[in-house]
């Protein structure tokens, strides 16, 4: 499509408008000077059928030789204006000529590979001004920066490396977008370089927290092929896929083979295999995790001795719940409303309402609140004993214990 931009004497230039720029006159970034033969020019671009070979002919645009560069005009919103206006001050011409038009793309369907490549064959970009694009591009959270990521891999000038496709690969598993992490993961391998523990511990991540067990497994077991540490990211990524698996005793047996490196898993999955052990009211794992928790040099917090007392409620040990509770207490912390909710489920299993009812009122006098979750089982349990007209009663005489 071609359309007039301005006149200069008696020649008439014209801007190419490709499928980007349709419905942005300012974003014309080509333009033609007078020709005597026909102005009919068009971009060859690459057919779009499988994702990898429309990256890899990105390069090979075929991109008319009397196209010039035209920077971004001035029919633009006031918001694009903004972002422009904030660019580095120090950022070099040819960065910033390509960042006015970045900006301006700001629907995540364009396809910039014409203007990316018009613009490595007018500017000559180096390997630094394509790393200062991708900065600002990611510091603008632009929808394009995995498409502008995929191109500059296939530049000579870009200069590429295992670590800018471990970026690309990681980005991708990020934002759940497995196939095309894999797809990148593809063209890595064709470029000649071969996985090493970092993309290997990426992908782990990816499949693990995806819930693909067989891909994590595969990936893991290719990883200690390597022969070399593993770090407690792709072992805690490992823990937590035989989690989501179902398979909390094979996480734990990971667990114990990391402590045996004295390599210590993140708070976060020794809290996830706890969860899992007290949803199933699996006491013994519980507490050895419990444990190793203490062992690990992490001080267990509130909701870590919910997770411990919740899987002897489960298992129906109340007395080694409370003895949870009062190990908590005693410990310097106050009991959550969780905690105290779970006590009194316990005891009401046990059919045991004078025990619930001195818990609460101990806990009233060392000055802990009767939360809503409390409140609720304790309404629930009275309810079904026939005693609703005496739940605000207990209630207020517990509010009134409180206020003295």
């Amino acid at each position: 499509m071609l359309s007039t931009v301005h006149c200069i004497g008696s020649s008439i230039v014209y801007a190419f408008a490709p499928p980007w720029t349709r419905n942005s006159p300012s974003l014309s970034c080509f333009s033609f000077p007078p020709r005597q033969s026909s102005l009919q020019q068009s971009i060859s671009l690459p057919e779009k059928t499988q994702h990898e070979e429309e990256r890899e002919n990105a390069q090979a645009i075929n991109l008319p030789q009397k196209m010039i560069w035209v920077d971004a005009g001035s029919d633009i919103s006031e918001s694009q204006k903004l972002l422009m206006s904030q660019l580095p001050a120090k950022m070099s011409k040819r960065c910033k000529a390509l960042m006015r038009h970045i900006i301006c793309l700001s629907d995540g369907d364009d396809d910039p590979s014409g203007m990316l490549g018009l613009w490595v064959r007018t500017m000559n970009p180096k390997r630094a001004d394509w790393l200062e694009i991708l900065r600002e591009i990611k510091k603008l959270n632009h929808p394009l920066i995995f498409e502008v990521m995929e191109f500059a891999l296939l530049q000579e000038s870009f200069e590429a490396n295992i670590r800018d496709y471990t970026k690309l690969i990681d980005g991708y598993a990020k934002q759940g977008r497995k196939q095309d992490a894999e797809n990148a993961l593809g063209a890595l391998n064709r470029r000649g370089f071969s996985c090493d523990p970092v993309i290997l511990t990426v992908l782990i991540h990816m499949y693990s927290k995806a819930g693909d067990f067989n891909r994590a497994q595969e990936t893991f077991e290719e990883l200690k092929l390597l022969g070399v540490p593993l770090d407690k990211r792709a072992y805690g990524s490992m823990i937590m896929a035989y989690i989501r698996a179902g398979m909390p005793e094979k996480g734990e047996s990971l667990l114990k083979e990391m402590e045996s490196q004295d390599t210590y898993a993140r708070r976060e999955v020794y809290k996830a295999l706890l969860r899992a052990y007290s949803k199933m009211g699996h006491i013994e794992g519980a507490q050895r995790v419990f444990d190793s928790v203490q062992f690990a040099g992490v001080v267990p917090d509130v909701r870590f001795c919910a997770l411990l007392l919740n899987a002897y409620v489960v298992g129906g040990h109340t007395n080694e719940a409370r003895m949870v509770l009062e190990n908590l207490r005693a410990s310097g912390l106050s009991p959550s409303d969780k905690c105290v909710s779970l006590m009194l489920i316990a005891y009401e299993k046990e059919n045991n309402l004078n025990k619930a009812l001195g818990l609460l009122l101990e806990l009233e006098k060392d000055g802990v609140e009767v939360g809503p979750e409390t409140r609720s089982v304790l309404a629930s349990w009275l309810g079904r004993l026939g005693l609703r007209d005496e739940v605000e009663l207990v209630l207020g005489e517990l509010g009134n214990l409180q206020a003295v």
